[in-house]
């Protein structure tokens, strides 16, 4: 299906981004949140829904690629392939975008582990505000992985979620809360953005596999 899909008409503060401000510029929409939170198919199931394109982790893509733990020193090519993930999306887009997370989530991250985050970054984060952030709940259950950050404890992840919520609350963007398993959380998602976005339809078309973007 074709999805036509606009901003609402209401009376908003003049937005901070100039990514999403520019002429032609799709809706963004963020999917944000702990580890094993269901970002990543949520992200999948979205643009596949919407047969819009849609953006990879920058953190999970590096992380495979160098394949040790992450230090420090990882914080700015992590943030640098995040940036270059949403832009290649938002370049290949008509009239919206998925981003499987955003460069909040290289912030959150980096105070989390260690105490501590370039200033370009946590100036991006704001700069490059999406139109709306779905942050997953962490209602889904750990499943172990290699290189992993966290131990997945319940109080880890609690903390966690609370640093995203800080964070969304300190840049003022919009945001709500997406729960469920997987089904029940796509519609949860869909719900919230047929809230926020005219969503429409017009003829159909054979489906096709959405685009992921990453480089080479």
């Amino acid at each position: 299906m074709i999805h036509i899909v606009k901003r609402k008409c209401s009376p908003t503060p003049e937005p901070v981004s100039t990514v999403k401000t520019s002429p032609g510029t799709p809706i963004r929409i963020v999917l944000t949140g702990g580890e094993c939170t269901g970002k990543s198919t949520l992200a999948r199931d979205l643009a596949a829904h919407l047969s819009v394109p849609w953006s990879q982790e920058g953190a999970r893509v590096y992380l495979q690629r160098v394949n040790r733990p992450l230090t420090p020193a990882d914080i700015e090519p992590i943030a640098r392939l995040q940036v270059e993930f949403e832009d290649q999306a938002i370049q290949a887009s008509g009239q919206l975008v998925i981003h499987d997370t955003d460069l909040v989530s290289t912030v959150v991250y980096s105070h989390h582990y260690y105490q501590q985050c370039p200033d370009w970054i946590v100036e991006q984060a704001s700069v490059r505000q999406a139109d709306l952030y779905l942050l997953c709940s962490t209602d889904l259950p750990w499943v172990d992985e290699a290189l992993q950050r966290g131990p997945g404890t319940a109080e880890q992840r609690a903390r966690i979620h609370q640093e995203f919520l800080f964070q969304l609350n300190r840049l003022h963007t919009p945001y709500r809360l997406v729960s469920g398993l997987r089904e029940e959380r796509s519609r949860c998602a869909l719900s919230i953005i047929a809230q926020h976005f005219d969503v429409g339809e017009e003829s159909p078309e054979p489906f096709t596999e959405p685009e992921v973007l990453t480089s080479r």
